[in-house]
């Protein structure tokens, strides 16, 4: 599709974003230009902050608890984790171990020079020419590791591999020269880190270093308000993240300044960027559990908050957000494996990583602020170490998420999602009526999600197209426009609403629709029987003007990767799959039956049947950022001149 010119995405932008974003993002760039933010934000390391002045803001948990939850298995396993940190590797989003680089190996120089010009950031070499690989290990995640170690060995040789690696960064990173200062939402989620650290190591042999860290912080928390105007213009996780650690400075520090605008804008943020049905505004389940991690925090410290003249007690507005929030979440985990669908954007973000399971396992955190928002939980597992760690009690009342109530349509041993979203500000990812499947713990239909953002074409982020995804496209165009790398305008909703079937066999039906391709309405109807069939009907329609013009309908399947035989028949075309638990297979046929289907099959970028022009990205799935592997993308394809039904039938081996 042509690209828009900058004055037109600019012109939609005003239009559909409206102009506050604009105008805050405008003051932004003032300020950088005028230099006013070097100016503003001072170096304070003649500030006479004491250690032994600040405020305490949580206890930590009893290690017997800690070690009933996770057991022997579970203690191996950290300390293999804290023992690899400890020798100079860290598990890069939650992956491989690689090493734990928190220095460059040129002169630094003031955040705001890098802002104005990205150039400068092209002589540091990271991989993929990805900022995000150095600002990770310098988001300190490890050091909850080291920390956990530490409080349930009371090893000191996991608190001196902390306070070294602190003293690294500390000496190598200046307060605000280089890249790891330049972006206010990297600063943040190193300052609630440290706060972190502050509380366990506190009473260790190298206590003496805490003066250092509590004058880290502070620097840290003063980099955060001038440039929070363009967290504002954002209007994302960015805003969520950076009024937290606000309201975290201004307990720790008992400065009212920071307390009083961390509070507002975290209030805000809840109650404007959570909808009515509970989904994050950026319609990512990974960018969703960063906010409730974040809800989650505060709502541990803000016991701590002992000012006179301010209440910490949530607002209304903002616990009902919450709540509606924690129930989304709980809703879409899956019971057997604890993940989630891979919707929308996902950069690796675990800004607690106070757990010993996978990154991809969503159930401390969903545990965690169902204890805290929904008075309810899962039952007991591993998983509740964040509970433990947040001060949570369990609850009375449990539920096994397969049991949860949700508006997800589910089979006995399988479940699905099938998005269907209204906006109101920046979406992740073009996916209307993706379609999401899950049996027996597999992602049998699934989201590709990311790998990376901020690659060479063609990895700059491609992942967020239509074409990808486990729904229909037309004419080989998105439903959305896209308009940068982050920037998708001309959104489209989606519409959908359970059926109840005259059909015994039928356990669960739910229909949506969308009219994001002119001229063509997609309606997609799914619907699984007792024999836990799916069968997924994509209607087509056609309609004024358009009728009798040539159209290209493309099916798209993103399937779970494994041995496959392919093949034709008088129902369609079906494909099987051989999965952990046999042979799963896919059937495609289409109505009118008349009308010819082009199939074609795509592994890691290659084409290994049928024909199509197959473009780098395809058949791949992103399971963590900077991570892919290979998938079985099956395309058919159809170039009629009127209304089409695709019918969809998933068949599960008994």
């Amino acid at each position: 599709m042509p690209r828009l010119s900058r004055f037109n995405i600019a012109l939609k932008f005003l239009f559909q974003l409206g102009i506050e974003p604009l105008a805050l993002n405008a003051l932004y760039k003032f300020g950088l230009w005028t230099g006013y933010y070097r100016r503003t934000i001072h170096d304070n390391r003649n500030s006479n902050i004491e250690s032994s002045n600040i405020a305490l803001l949580f206890s930590l948990p009893d290690r017997n608890h800690l070690f009933q939850t996770f057991g022997d298995d579970g203690k191996a396993a950290l300390i293999k984790e804290a023992d690899e940190i400890i020798n100079g590797k860290f598990r890069m989003f939650g992956g491989e171990s690689v090493p734990l680089q928190l220095t460059f190996d040129q002169p630094l120089r003031h955040w705001t020079e890098y802002e104005t010009n990205h150039s400068l950031l092209s002589s540091f070499l990271f991989p993929h020419n990805d900022i995000k690989f150095a600002w990770e290990p310098a988001r300190f995640g490890w050091a909850f590791t080291l920390g956990r170690a530490y409080h349930i060995t009371q090893d000191e040789k996991y608190a001196g591999a902390f306070w070294k690696y602190f003293e690294t960064f500390n000496e190598s990173n200046p307060p605000y020269l280089g890249p790891h200062w330049m972006n206010g939402q990297e600063v943040a989620i190193r300052m609630m880190a440290l706060v972190w650290c502050a509380h366990i190591f506190a009473n260790t042999q190298h206590a003496t270093r805490n003066t250092q860290l509590i004058t880290s912080i502070a620097h840290h928390a003063s980099r955060i308000p001038p440039t929070l105007i363009y967290a504002r213009s954002q209007n994302n996780n960015h805003l969520v993240i950076e009024a937290a650690a606000l309201y975290t400075a201004g307990i720790l520090f008992n400065e009212s300044k920071w307390r009083a605008l961390g509070w507002r804008w975290l209030n805000w943020s809840f109650q404007n960027q959570i909808s009515g049905y509970g989904e994050y505004i950026q319609h990512s389940t990974n960018y969703h559990r960063v906010m409730l991690q974040v809800a989650l925090w505060v709502n541990a410290i803000r016991s701590a908050d002992r000012s006179a003249d301010f209440s910490p007690q949530w607002p209304h507005a903002t616990t009902q957000a919450l709540t509606r929030a924690a129930h989304w979440l709980f809703s879409m985990i899956d019971p057997a494996s604890g993940r989630t669908p891979n919707l929308g954007a996902n950069d690796g973000a675990l800004i607690l990583p106070l757990s010993s399971t996978p990154l991809n396992d969503f159930r401390p955190t969903v545990q965690a602020a169902a204890r805290a928002f929904l008075r309810t939980g899962l039952p007991a597992g591993t998983w509740d170490e964040l509970s433990l760690w947040l001060g949570l009690p369990a609850s009375e009342r449990t539920s096994d998420s397969d049991a949860y109530l949700t508006d997800h349509v589910r089979g006995k041993n399988s479940w699905a999602y099938l998005r269907a979203s209204q906006f109101k500000s920046r979406l992740s990812h073009m996916d209307q009526l993706h379609f999401d499947l899950w049996w027996r713990g597999l992602n049998v239909a699934q989201d590709a999600g990311t790998y990376l953002y901020n690659a060479e074409p063609p990895w700059d982020n491609p992942l967020v197209t239509t074409r990808v995804h486990n729904t229909v496209t037309v004419d080989g165009r998105d439903q959305m426009t896209r308009a940068g790398k982050f920037l998708t305008l001309d959104w489209v909703n989606a519409y959908s609403k359970s059926e109840i079937s005259t059909d015994e066999n039928v356990v669960g039906q739910i229909k949506a629709y969308h009219n994001g391709y002119r001229g063509v309405r997609h309606e997609r109807t799914v619907t699984v029987y007792r024999d836990e069939r799916w069968v997924i009907e994509d209607g087509l329609k056609v309609t004024g003007l358009n009728v009798g013009k040539l159209r290209k309908f493309r099916l798209h399947w993103l399937l779970l990767d494994g041995e496959w035989k392919i093949g034709n028949g008088e129902w369609g075309v079906g494909i099987h799959v051989k999965s952990s638990f046999g042979w799963i297979t896919l059937r495609v046929g289409l109505e009118p039956s008349n009308l010819q289907l082009v199939t074609s099959l795509v592994r890691a970028g290659e084409l290994i049947y049928g024909q199509r022009d197959v473009l780098p990205f395809e058949g791949w799935a992103s399971p963590a950022y900077g991570v892919k592997v290979p998938a079985l993308s099956l395309a058919v394809e159809v170039t009629p001149s009127k209304s089409v039904t695709f019918t969809s039938e998933f068949i599960f081996p008994k």
